[in-house]
């Protein structure tokens, strides 16, 4: 499908998505973004849903300004995958040891690393510009700052929600490593503290939302939320690369008779912002639960714990801020799916994935998101699909 745009609203809302199947609240969310002065267009993804300030699921550009609550709280969460040399003939009929492998290799929920991980002992990631990275974590805000021994301990850990570990196998039998996890709580913590900031400000005491509180270009408050949001992105995306390679790590000793090797990453944000130029006009893109789909840009759409995932190609559609959706998005709240659902009902819908299977992760079955098949159609005019994946193995936070 193409977009539909919804009348009434000051600048465009371009929905890729029924409107009528959107929740109230999150068309309400919708509208009340869309009443803000420095608003120049709000992109709509087919896995939108209802968010703190800003849906999940919205692409919200700006001129002179940006909103913190627009980015979303876990700065800088994201996809990464790579596709193996292994295929399904390779993989054992019990995948209990592999799943415990890549659990001790990656902590998950609130765990960290017993000491920090040394980038340099891990096969291809560089090991030079670390140093660098970390001192400029001294400029950080002084809320967060004392927070660094932790966030050296938890850089290459999963955390918990909807983040996620998977062994993946495509149409063709190829095995493929994904995962999906940000900034961690230093990323979380320093978005809560922006957005407070930002609520305290003068021009945002009169706004429909004061989650939709907003920084302003050449201020000093958005000098300090800017080095603060693009260190938590370089962070995220450090945090990612590191789980890769520890990923990677367990799969050539788990596989070494088969010499494994890996083709190129692909990696995405989902909750970031970018600097891009519209129709002569220099921009602040918010993508809160969507990813950049540029002509030829690598893209990561994944389902949920027992359907699969898409890697997709970015088409450049400008109405969309070139941007496509992030996932196959909620369509019911966590406590929701904790009423509605059973482990019973877990274990039927996870069934042939070897993954958790407890009261813990009900609230990510798959009955409670979106169909992803249904996401992908709405979007044929953002991306083109390059493979669909099917996991095999699910380590959740």
């Amino acid at each position: 499908m193409s977009y539909v745009e919804v009348p009434g609203a000051k600048v465009p809302i371009r929905m890729w998505t029924d409107p009528a199947q959107v929740e109230d609240v999150a068309m309400q969310q919708l509208h009340n973004v869309a009443t803000l002065p420095w608003i120049k267009g709000l992109a709509v993804m087919p896995d939108v849903h209802f968010g703190k300030g800003a849906t999940v699921g919205s692409v919200i550009a700006m001129h002179g300004a940006v909103c913190p609550a627009a980015v979303g709280v876990d700065i800088g969460c994201g996809m990464s995958a790579v596709k193996t040399s292994l295929t399904a003939n390779d993989l054992p009929g019990d995948l209990t040891r592999l799943r415990s492998k890549i659990e001790q290799a990656i902590p998950v929920g609130r765990g960290m690393h017993d000491e920090p991980v040394d980038p340099g002992r891990l096969h291809g990631l560089a090991a030079t510009d670390w140093d660098d990275f970390w001192q400029r974590f001294d400029g950080v805000a002084d809320a967060v700052k004392f927070r660094q021994e932790r966030a050296t301990k938890q850089m290459g850990t999963l955390g918990a929600g909807n983040h996620f570990v998977e062994f993946c196998l495509d149409e063709s039998g190829s095995v493929w490593l994904m995962l999906h996890s940000g900034s961690r709580n230093v990323g979380n913590e320093l978005a809560a503290f922006h957005i407070g900031e930002a609520q305290k400000l003068p021009h945002n005491q009169d706004l429909i939302d004061r989650d939709l509180a907003v920084f302003i270009a050449d201020t000093p408050q958005m000098a300090a939320y800017r080095n603060d949001l693009f260190w938590a992105q370089e962070y995220a995306k450090h945090n990612r690369a590191i789980m890769m390679a520890l990923f990677q790590d367990v799969v050539r000793k788990e596989f070494k008779k088969a010499k494994v090797t890996f083709e190129p990453v692909i990696s995405c944000h989902h909750n970031y912002v970018a600097e891009e130029r519209y129709d002569g006009m220099d921009l602040l893109v918010t993508r809160k639960g969507a990813i950049r789909a540029g002509s030829g840009d690598f893209g990561i759409i994944p389902g949920s714990m027992g359907t699969g995932s898409y890697i997709v190609k970015g088409l450049g559609n400008e109405k969309s801020f070139n941007s496509a959706s992030h996932g196959a998005g909620r369509r019911m709240s966590r406590n929701a799916a904790r009423r509605r659902f059973s482990t019973k009902d877990l274990e039927e819908q996870t069934r042939g994935v070897e993954c958790r299977k407890d009261s813990g992760v009900v609230d990510e079955i798959p009955g409670a998101y979106k169909p992803i098949e249904k996401v992908i159609e709405q979007q044929r005019d953002l991306v083109e699909v390059v493979a669909k994946l099917k996991q095999v193995i699910c380590v959740k936070g």
